[in-house]
Protein backbone atom coordinates (compact mmCIF):
# COMPACT_ATOMS: atom_id res chain seq x y z
CA UNK A 1 0.00 0.00 0.00
CA UNK A 2 1.47 3.44 -1.03
CA UNK A 3 1.71 6.02 1.74
CA UNK A 4 2.08 9.66 1.51
CA UNK A 5 3.57 11.18 4.81
CA UNK A 6 2.97 14.64 5.24
CA UNK A 7 3.76 17.32 7.80
CA UNK A 8 3.20 20.89 8.86
CA UNK A 9 6.13 23.02 9.12
CA UNK A 10 6.11 25.72 12.04
CA UNK A 11 6.02 23.99 15.25
CA UNK A 12 5.73 20.36 14.06
CA UNK A 13 9.04 19.34 12.13
CA UNK A 14 11.13 23.05 12.40
CA UNK A 15 13.05 24.25 15.14
CA UNK A 16 12.12 27.67 16.66
CA UNK A 17 15.01 28.82 14.53
CA UNK A 18 12.07 28.00 11.48
CA UNK A 19 14.52 25.38 10.06
CA UNK A 20 14.64 22.10 9.89
CA UNK A 21 17.26 20.69 12.19
CA UNK A 22 20.68 18.55 11.06
CA UNK A 23 19.00 15.37 12.62
CA UNK A 24 15.73 15.68 10.91
CA UNK A 25 17.30 16.69 7.89
CA UNK A 26 19.73 13.79 8.00
CA UNK A 27 17.18 11.41 9.06
CA UNK A 28 14.51 12.46 6.37
CA UNK A 29 17.22 12.35 3.77
CA UNK A 30 17.93 8.54 4.43
CA UNK A 31 14.26 7.59 4.50
CA UNK A 32 13.60 9.04 1.27
CA UNK A 33 16.57 7.47 -0.46
CA UNK A 34 14.83 4.12 0.89
CA UNK A 35 11.54 4.93 -0.81
CA UNK A 36 9.48 7.46 1.68
CA UNK A 37 6.86 9.20 -0.39
CA UNK A 38 7.06 12.92 1.69
CA UNK A 39 5.54 16.13 1.36
CA UNK A 40 4.63 19.02 3.60
CA UNK A 41 1.75 20.97 4.14
CA UNK A 42 2.27 24.89 4.88
CA UNK A 43 1.25 28.64 5.60
CA UNK A 44 4.86 29.27 4.18
CA UNK A 45 5.70 30.18 0.12
CA UNK A 46 7.98 28.20 -2.21
CA UNK A 47 10.52 30.49 -1.32
CA UNK A 48 10.35 30.22 1.95
CA UNK A 49 9.46 26.79 2.51
CA UNK A 50 12.82 25.89 0.50
CA UNK A 51 14.97 28.08 2.63
CA UNK A 52 13.85 26.37 5.88
CA UNK A 53 14.17 22.82 4.39
CA UNK A 54 17.40 23.92 3.08
CA UNK A 55 19.53 20.35 2.54
CA UNK A 56 16.58 18.14 2.35
CA UNK A 57 15.65 16.11 -0.97
CA UNK A 58 11.95 17.69 -2.07
CA UNK A 59 11.20 15.08 -4.16
CA UNK A 60 7.36 15.46 -3.85
CA UNK A 61 4.87 18.16 -4.43
CA UNK A 62 4.13 20.52 -1.56
CA UNK A 63 1.10 22.05 -0.25
CA UNK A 64 1.66 26.07 0.09
CA UNK A 65 -0.70 28.85 1.68
CA UNK A 66 -2.71 26.26 3.54
CA UNK A 67 -3.69 24.98 0.13
CA UNK A 68 -3.74 27.62 -1.96
CA UNK A 69 -0.71 26.42 -4.41
CA UNK A 70 0.49 23.29 -4.86
CA UNK A 71 4.10 23.39 -6.11
CA UNK A 72 6.75 20.86 -7.62
CA UNK A 73 10.24 22.12 -6.64
CA UNK A 74 11.41 19.27 -9.14
CA UNK A 75 10.03 20.25 -12.35
CA UNK A 76 9.40 23.92 -11.02
CA UNK A 77 5.75 23.46 -11.93
CA UNK A 78 2.39 25.17 -9.92
CA UNK A 79 0.01 22.06 -10.32
CA UNK A 80 -2.51 23.71 -8.61
CA UNK A 81 -3.48 27.64 -7.96
CA UNK A 82 -6.71 29.15 -5.73
CA UNK A 83 -7.74 32.57 -7.21
CA UNK A 84 -9.80 34.93 -5.63
CA UNK A 85 -12.00 36.76 -7.65
CA UNK A 86 -12.27 40.05 -8.53
CA UNK A 87 -15.31 40.78 -6.32
CA UNK A 88 -13.92 38.57 -3.49
CA UNK A 89 -10.12 39.75 -2.97
CA UNK A 90 -11.92 43.92 -3.22
CA UNK A 91 -13.92 42.78 -0.35
CA UNK A 92 -11.51 41.43 1.54
CA UNK A 93 -9.48 44.44 1.09
CA UNK A 94 -12.27 46.46 2.27
CA UNK A 95 -13.10 44.81 5.40
CA UNK A 96 -9.90 45.15 6.27
CA UNK A 97 -9.23 48.61 5.59
CA UNK A 98 -12.20 49.47 7.77
CA UNK A 99 -10.24 47.86 11.00
CA UNK A 100 -7.51 49.70 9.87
CA UNK A 101 -5.59 46.58 8.74
CA UNK A 102 -2.25 46.65 6.25
CA UNK A 103 -2.10 43.20 4.82
CA UNK A 104 0.67 41.23 2.88
CA UNK A 105 -0.78 40.23 -0.26
CA UNK A 106 0.48 37.15 -2.21
CA UNK A 107 0.22 36.96 -5.77
CA UNK A 108 1.19 37.57 -8.96
CA UNK A 109 0.58 39.56 -11.88
CA UNK A 110 1.70 37.26 -14.32
CA UNK A 111 2.49 33.47 -14.48
CA UNK A 112 5.63 32.51 -12.65
CA UNK A 113 6.34 36.32 -11.26
CA UNK A 114 5.10 35.69 -7.73
CA UNK A 115 4.65 38.47 -5.48
CA UNK A 116 4.09 40.04 -1.74
CA UNK A 117 2.45 43.40 -1.86
CA UNK A 118 2.31 45.44 0.72
CA UNK A 119 1.88 49.28 1.13
CA UNK A 120 4.54 51.74 1.36
CA UNK A 121 4.52 54.26 5.05
CA UNK A 122 1.26 51.75 6.26
CA UNK A 123 4.17 49.11 7.57
CA UNK A 124 3.16 47.80 10.99
CA UNK A 125 5.63 46.43 13.78
CA UNK A 126 4.31 42.94 12.77
CA UNK A 127 4.99 43.95 9.10
CA UNK A 128 8.09 45.57 9.72
CA UNK A 129 9.28 42.69 11.02
CA UNK A 130 8.39 40.59 8.96
CA UNK A 131 9.98 42.04 5.95
CA UNK A 132 12.79 42.69 7.61
CA UNK A 133 13.55 38.93 8.12
CA UNK A 134 12.64 38.16 4.29
CA UNK A 135 14.96 41.41 3.27
CA UNK A 136 16.44 40.28 -0.05
CA UNK A 137 13.80 38.44 -1.49
CA UNK A 138 12.82 38.95 -4.37
CA UNK A 139 8.75 38.70 -3.94
CA UNK A 140 8.43 41.68 -1.86
CA UNK A 141 6.58 44.27 -3.79
CA UNK A 142 5.98 47.89 -2.05
CA UNK A 143 3.05 49.76 -4.06
CA UNK A 144 2.33 53.59 -3.70
CA UNK A 145 -1.86 52.71 -2.93
CA UNK A 146 -3.78 50.05 -1.17
CA UNK A 147 -5.36 49.62 -4.53
CA UNK A 148 -2.59 48.88 -6.34
CA UNK A 149 -2.34 45.75 -3.92
CA UNK A 150 -4.92 44.44 -5.72
CA UNK A 151 -3.23 44.16 -9.28
CA UNK A 152 -3.24 40.83 -11.19
CA UNK A 153 -3.92 37.33 -9.84
CA UNK A 154 -4.27 37.27 -6.00
CA UNK A 155 -4.58 34.15 -3.68
CA UNK A 156 -3.90 34.80 0.05
CA UNK A 157 -3.73 37.94 2.40
CA UNK A 158 -1.83 38.12 5.48
CA UNK A 159 -2.30 40.32 8.68
CA UNK A 160 0.20 40.88 11.54
CA UNK A 161 -1.52 43.09 13.99
CA UNK A 162 -2.82 43.35 17.47
CA UNK A 163 -5.12 40.51 18.27
CA UNK A 164 -7.97 43.08 19.42
CA UNK A 165 -7.43 45.43 15.86
CA UNK A 166 -7.26 41.50 13.95
CA UNK A 167 -10.83 39.88 15.94
CA UNK A 168 -13.02 42.63 14.64
CA UNK A 169 -12.25 41.95 11.19
CA UNK A 170 -11.88 37.98 11.89
CA UNK A 171 -15.43 38.24 13.53
CA UNK A 172 -16.66 39.60 9.54
CA UNK A 173 -14.83 37.34 7.06
CA UNK A 174 -14.65 34.31 9.35
CA UNK A 175 -18.62 33.92 8.79
CA UNK A 176 -18.57 34.41 5.06
CA UNK A 177 -18.47 31.17 3.27
CA UNK A 178 -16.77 32.72 0.27
CA UNK A 179 -13.62 32.49 2.65
CA UNK A 180 -11.31 30.42 4.74
CA UNK A 181 -10.32 32.78 7.82
CA UNK A 182 -7.35 31.78 10.35
CA UNK A 183 -6.43 33.44 13.19
CA UNK A 184 -3.83 32.87 15.68
CA UNK A 185 -0.92 33.42 17.81
CA UNK A 186 2.34 33.76 15.76
CA UNK A 187 4.92 30.63 16.53
CA UNK A 188 7.91 32.82 17.48
CA UNK A 189 6.97 36.57 18.12
CA UNK A 190 4.26 37.78 20.18
CA UNK A 191 2.05 38.81 17.24
CA UNK A 192 -1.09 37.79 15.67
CA UNK A 193 -2.01 36.87 12.60
CA UNK A 194 -4.92 35.77 10.30
CA UNK A 195 -4.68 34.58 7.26
CA UNK A 196 -7.60 34.59 4.45
CA UNK A 197 -7.69 32.12 1.42
CA UNK A 198 -10.93 31.63 -1.06
CA UNK A 199 -13.14 28.78 0.02
CA UNK A 200 -11.38 26.03 -1.84
CA UNK A 201 -7.81 26.70 -0.45
CA UNK A 202 -7.58 24.32 2.49
CA UNK A 203 -4.96 22.14 3.68
CA UNK A 204 -7.26 19.18 2.99
CA UNK A 205 -8.19 19.95 -0.60
CA UNK A 206 -4.51 20.16 -1.03
CA UNK A 207 -3.96 16.82 0.44
CA UNK A 208 -6.93 15.31 -1.31
CA UNK A 209 -5.19 16.23 -4.99
CA UNK A 210 -1.60 14.86 -3.74
CA UNK A 211 -3.12 11.54 -2.84
CA UNK A 212 -5.14 11.33 -6.10
CA UNK A 213 -1.61 13.06 -8.18
CA UNK A 214 0.44 10.07 -6.68
CA UNK A 215 -1.51 7.66 -6.34
CA UNK A 216 -1.48 6.99 -2.85
CA UNK A 217 -3.90 4.49 -1.11
CA UNK A 218 -3.07 5.87 2.90
CA UNK A 219 -2.01 9.18 4.22
CA UNK A 220 -0.59 10.19 6.91
CA UNK A 221 0.19 13.52 8.57
CA UNK A 222 1.87 15.55 11.53
CA UNK A 223 0.49 18.86 12.62
CA UNK A 224 0.17 21.12 15.45
CA UNK A 225 -2.51 23.70 15.71
CA UNK A 226 -5.91 25.24 13.80
CA UNK A 227 -4.45 25.43 10.35
CA UNK A 228 -3.77 21.60 10.60
CA UNK A 229 -7.59 20.99 11.68
CA UNK A 230 -8.86 20.19 8.20
CA UNK A 231 -5.62 18.21 6.94
CA UNK A 232 -6.63 16.03 9.77
CA UNK A 233 -10.01 15.30 8.84
CA UNK A 234 -8.96 13.31 5.56
CA UNK A 235 -6.10 11.49 6.96
CA UNK A 236 -5.77 7.84 7.46
CA UNK A 237 -3.52 8.41 10.29
CA UNK A 238 -2.38 11.88 11.74
CA UNK A 239 0.29 13.02 14.78
CA UNK A 240 -0.07 15.68 16.87
CA UNK A 241 3.28 16.86 18.15
CA UNK A 242 3.54 17.26 21.95
CA UNK A 243 3.53 20.78 21.71
CA UNK A 244 0.53 20.55 20.16
CA UNK A 245 -2.55 22.56 20.51
CA UNK A 246 -4.69 20.32 23.25
CA UNK A 247 -8.12 20.04 21.15
CA UNK A 248 -5.77 19.31 18.09
CA UNK A 249 -4.30 16.26 19.84
CA UNK A 250 -7.83 15.09 21.07
CA UNK A 251 -8.25 14.99 16.88
CA UNK A 252 -5.04 12.75 16.50
CA UNK A 253 -4.62 9.16 16.19
CA UNK A 254 -1.73 9.79 18.49
CA UNK A 255 0.88 12.17 20.20
CA UNK A 256 4.56 12.46 19.35
CA UNK A 257 7.31 13.99 20.68
CA UNK A 258 8.20 17.51 20.44
CA UNK A 259 8.92 19.28 17.35
CA UNK A 260 12.01 21.14 19.39
CA UNK A 261 13.30 17.38 19.90
CA UNK A 262 12.89 16.11 16.21
CA UNK A 263 9.82 14.49 17.24
CA UNK A 264 8.36 14.10 13.23
CA UNK A 265 11.52 12.41 12.18
CA UNK A 266 11.83 10.00 14.73
CA UNK A 267 8.61 8.92 14.82
CA UNK A 268 8.79 7.92 10.71
CA UNK A 269 12.30 6.70 11.41
CA UNK A 270 10.93 4.44 13.85
CA UNK A 271 7.63 3.08 11.65
CA UNK A 272 8.19 3.45 8.02
CA UNK A 273 8.75 0.87 6.34
CA UNK A 274 9.49 0.64 2.68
Amino acid sequence: MKTLYISDLDGTLLTSEERISQYSRERLNALIDRGMTLSFATARSAVSTRSALDGLRMLVPVVLYNGGLIYNYETKEVLRCTLFTEEEKRYVLSVLKEFGIPPLVFGAREVGHERIGYTLGRENLGIERYLYRRRGDARLDPVPTEDALLEGAVFYFKCICPREQLERAWDILKYDSRFICIFHQEKYQNDFWMEVSPREATKANGVSFLRAYLGCERVVCFGDTSNDSDMFDVCDEKYAVMNADSWLKEKATGVIGYSEEDGVAKWLEANFRP
